[in-house]
C-alpha cells in the first residue's frame, strides 16, 4: 500500500514538472547557450503600414492670352482682387496680377454674396499695373 502511495506521488511530481516545465516553454523562457534560463517574449512582427502618397493637385495654367490688369480692385480680406471681362485676377507676389485659381475665386465669391456692392467700392487701379509678365498694362476706359 505504501508502494502505491508512493508510486502515487511521484507519478504526480513527475505530471507536475512536465507541466510546469511545459508552461516555462510556452511563457517564453529559454535556456540561454550557457545553461541558464531567461526570458523571451515572443515577438509577432507585424508589416508595416501600407505607405500612401496623395496624388499632386493638377497644376493650374493660365488661359492663353488672359494677361490682363483690372482697373478696379478690391480687398477681400486675404488679398486684392479684380474683374476683367468676367476674368478675375488677384495681386500676387511682386504687385503682379495673376488669374484667380479655382479656390481663390470660390473665397472670393463667397465674400462678394456678403459684399453685393463691392464694385462701387472698390479702389481705382493706378498704382497696381503690371501684368503677369511684367509688362505695364494701360487702363481699359483711357482715363489715364
Amino acid at each position: 500500500m505504501k508502494l502505491i502511495i508512493q508510486n502515487k506521488i511521484v507519478l504526480a511530481l513527475g505530471i507536475s514538472s512536465v507541466a510546469t516545465l511545459a508552461s516555462v516553454l510556452v511563457s517564453g523562457c529559454v535556456r540561454e547557450p550557457n545553461g541558464d534560463l531567461a526570458f523571451a517574449p515572443v515577438v509577432v512582427a507585424s508589416p508595416p503600414p501600407p505607405v500612401y502618397v496623395a496624388p499632386a493637385p493638377p497644376a493650374y495654367v493660365e488661359p492663353p492670352g488672359s494677361v490682363m490688369v483690372p482697373d478696379d480692385y478690391v480687398w477681400d480680406g486675404y488679398e486684392y482682387v479684380g474683374v476683367v471681362g468676367g476674368q478675375y485676377y488677384y495681386l500676387g507676389a511682386g504687385n503682379v496680377w495673376l488669374v484667380c485659381e479655382p479656390f481663390r475665386l470660390e473665397r472670393f465669391h463667397g465674400w462678394e454674396r456678403d459684399h453685393p456692392d463691392w464694385h462701387a467700392q472698390a479702389i481705382r487701379n493706378d498704382r497696381y499695373r503690371t501684368d503677369s509678365h511684367g509688362h505695364y498694362q494701360p487702363r481699359h476706359d483711357k482715363s489715364n
